[in-house]
């Protein structure tokens, strides 16, 4: 588990000195995005997509567990939906950072005929679709995603360069634009997440993946 400060010298941004001796940093902007907590659709194993459940009880309290492991923010972002801007909320509130700033650009994908389905309701009606990452008809498609999500990090980070900004989002989400950037395929947990690097040229790097509670202590959902 990471400690009070999710910041290790090697983490933080690199500093040079500017004119007169002053530190200045090298202009990128780190970004923390994370899954946000349990919605009822999880509890009950259905794909969410842009549909909007609320938070369970269960997901509150990983909010206000992820935020006793936190550091300090720059700024907290959210996607407008309301599973990740109450749970970006309830972290704001106990780092004394806000207020939240809301982006739709950070929604979960929309996976049309597939939101409100089961993993199994899924695989019986598109056998293998699933493994390959594929995505029905009707359905926000991964590139689409990523070019999304991309310009919505850099939207970010031209408001605070050289900063650190906790992003609030969605696993499916997180999990496209990584794998675009290195190929790697990573499940997020509620509450897990990873840093992205936005450059100063625009460039955008995926770095450390982070989990920050114990899935097993809530019960680890879909």
């Amino acid at each position: 588990m990471p400690t009070r400060d999710h910041r290790s010298p090697g983490q933080r941004p690199a500093v040079t000195a500017g004119e007169g001796g002053a530190a200045v940093t090298n202009g990128v902007t780190r970004l923390l995005a994370l899954r946000h907590g349990e919605s009822e659709w999880n509890a009950l194993g259905r794909w969410q997509g842009q549909a909007d459940p609320p938070l369970t009880d269960a997901g509150m309290l990983q909010a206000v567990a992820a935020a006793e492991v936190l550091g300090t923010f720059d700024a907290v972002w959210a996607s407008s939906l309301q599973r990740a801007a109450n749970t970006a909320a309830i972290i704001a509130e106990l780092l004394g950072v806000g207020p939240v700033q809301v982006e739709p650009g950070l929604m979960e994908q929309a996976f049309g005929p597939w939101q409100g389905l089961t993993i199994h309701e899924i695989e019986e009606g598109w056998p293998g679709y699933l493994a390959q990452h594929r995505r029905p008809e009707g359905a926000e498609q991964p590139e689409d995603a990523v070019a999304r999500a991309t310009a919505a990090l850099r939207r970010i980070a031209a408001q605070h360069p050289g900063g650190e900004v906790l992003v609030v989002s969605h696993a499916g989400l997180i999990r496209t634009l990584r794998r675009a950037l290195d190929g790697t395929d990573v499940r997020f947990t509620n509450l897990s997440g990873c840093w992205f690097d936005v450059h100063p040229d625009g460039g955008l790097t995926a770095g450390e993946v982070v989990h920050l509670i114990d899935p097993q202590a809530f019960g680890d959902t879909l």
